[in-house]
């Protein structure tokens, strides 16, 4: 998508996961026993806190700050420099573990099965990353941090988040999120009512072609995809940096919810998280 004019001014950063993803194009995803041809294959660093971050800096047209963790290995080296090439300006701590990686099937129909392999490195409040630069910032997503990292997050004017960081956690940091975003189809990524004693100012959550829903506002449609399915990965993601977007630039819930529906149409019309549509 390409930048908005009215999203050029705002200030955004993005605290959270890198995973080096190999995108694999199947005819169907793998059964037991079976000997598949790729018809497509890529590499990436990908993750949610990267998809949101790249989508971020596309949207407004100019680079976003990326809080991160890496391991001290060719997969951190390849990632730190593909991810600045997207668009990022990089805080990294560095870890003496792997970097995380996972491979990402798809078939044509567009759906995909994701396997990841080795532990989520998360930025934490103790790394010596510039934390308190984040006050400065218009809107923050976090997507991994430890409960003292998601304290200093919620110093910027709005915060977002996904579920994926953990009930416990949100709960532990005693902070409330202005809106909390993820996948009504993802076990990883339920709120059952009552789990937040500081629920979200919005609650947003996807179900894919079939659009979603917020807490308040109620139900929203997806946006009609101008070509047919590729890839699903990174869709919600993508849906979240619009949402986000909006919202710093003081858009309505409803306007943002929609420039997020825009942004993960158009991530699902192509190969990998990035690539721009045919």
């Amino acid at each position: 998508m390409a930048p908005d004019s009215a999203l050029a001014a705002l200030n955004l950063a993005v605290v959270g996961h890198v995973e080096w993803v190999s995108f694999v194009a199947v005819e169907q995803l793998p059964v037991a026993g079976s000997i598949d041809r790729a018809t497509a294959f890529l590499e990436e660093p990908a993750g949610g806190g990267a998809v949101v971050a790249v989508q971020l800096a596309r949207l407004s047209g100019k680079r976003v700050r990326f809080f991160t963790s890496l391991g001290r290995d060719a997969t951190g080296d390849r990632s730190a420099e593909r991810l600045t090439e997207l668009g990022l300006d990089l805080e990294v701590a560095w870890r003496d573990a792997p970097t995380r990686r996972g491979v990402s099937f798809v078939d044509r129909a567009g759906d995909r099965s994701i396997t990841v392999i080795g532990e989520r490195l998360a930025p934490l409040a103790r790394d010596p990353l510039p934390w308190a630069d984040l006050a400065d910032c218009d809107g923050v997503f976090v997507t991994a941090a430890d409960a003292a990292a998601l304290q200093q997050c919620r110093r910027a004017r709005l915060l977002g988040a996904t579920p994926r960081v953990g009930l416990p956690l949100l709960e532990a940091s005693g902070v409330s999120c202005d809106a909390l975003i993820g996948s009504a189809l993802d076990p990883g990524e339920q709120v059952p009512a009552g789990a937040l004693s500081r629920p979200p100012r919005l609650r947003i959550a996807t179900e894919g072609a079939a659009g979603g829903w917020s807490e308040p506002g109620g139900r929203f449609a997806a946006q009609v995809l101008v070509a047919p399915p590729v890839d699903s990965y990174g869709c919600g993601d993508s849906f979240a940096a619009g949402v986000m977007a909006g919202l710093a630039a003081g858009w309505s819930a409803a306007a943002a919810i929609n420039l997020g529906a825009r942004c993960g149409a158009e991530c699902a019309v192509a190969f990998g998280p990035y690539a721009r549509p045919n």
